[in-house]
């Protein structure tokens, strides 16, 4: 599943090719699981909008929709009236190209623009989600958790204080840290020097603070980097992220430690399957 900064990746390339273009005309497929919002009802309310701007909440991207007219406004910063909703979901992806370009297998939506251009929505095992909301009747989207990119360290410290529950598990629950998956948490874990298996809430304030730091400089990187491409991810334009070239514990169950070459563990913890290193890692 596309974590934190696969979707920021997606977000800042959709937001970057198509901020002010107007959506046109909507396809959507007749494949009922991709919608939260019913097909005649997400179509009608999303022709005829201007895209104000593209961005990322937890693991969603947003798209905040003005009206036709938005783009010639006196007000050079209008107010969003709607929202489109995307949840990629295990296997989903956002893509802006042309309406020549090849249809793949699974397309779910395809959003023409005034420009030529189309955003379309690609999802082979159909997990992901899309959701359209009018903000005159419904309430803006709002992820669960905090923002692991701009939390403090009071903040932080106070999202696990009394959990009795593995810092991995507890780093994975959206209602904490919206955004963090399995990459992230193994890969951050490692770098605060922290085993998966510790209990969140005996963490020390200062072993907390490494972590949230180390959390924070792996999602930048990763961000910089174009995410990471382990399984079916690529960004807006089709192109593998690079950061899984950085990786140096997940997925590398057996393989030396790249700072002390002790051979890193695989084991699962609240389900998923971890990595860390028993020498590294205290």
């Amino acid at each position: 599943m596309p974590e934190l900064p696969e979707v920021e990746t997606i977000a800042r390339g959709v937001d970057a090719r198509v901020r002010g273009d107007r959506i046109v005309e909507v396809w959507l497929g007749s494949h009922r699981e991709p919608f939260k919002t019913p097909t005649a009802a997400q179509a009608k309310g999303l022709e005829g909008r201007t895209i104000l701007r593209v961005h990322r909440t937890g693991k969603h991207i947003v798209c905040e929709l003005g009206s036709a007219d938005a783009r010639s406004a006196s007000d050079s910063h209008p107010t969003a009236e709607a929202q489109w909703i995307v949840h990629l979901g295990m296997t989903g992806r956002l893509l802006v190209t042309t309406p020549e370009g090849p249809v793949a297998p699974h397309t779910h939506a395809r959003l023409t623009l005034a420009s030529g251009r189309e955003i379309r929505f690609v999802d082979p095992r159909r997990f992901g989600r899309l959701e359209f909301r009018n903000l005159g009747r419904t309430p803006a989207f709002a992820g669960p958790g905090a923002e692991p990119l701009t939390i403090d360290a009071d903040s932080f410290a106070a999202l696990f204080r009394k959990r009795r529950l593995a810092i991995k598990a507890a780093l994975l629950n959206q209602s904490l840290l919206a955004g963090v998956g399995n990459i992230y948490a193994d890969e951050s874990l490692f770098r605060a020097g922290l085993r998966p298996r510790r209990m969140a809430g005996r963490l020390s304030r200062a072993e907390l603070e490494r972590l949230r730091i180390a959390l924070g400089e792996v999602l930048k990187q990763a961000i910089q980097l174009g995410g990471s491409s382990v399984s079916d991810y690529v960004d807006a334009d089709g192109v593998r992220g690079f950061f899984q070239l950085e990786h140096r514990v997940y997925q590398r169950g057996g393989e030396p430690c790249r700072v002390c070459q002790t051979p890193i563990r695989r084991i699962v913890v609240g389900g998923r399957s971890t990595h860390y290193c028993p020498q590294c890692q205290r």
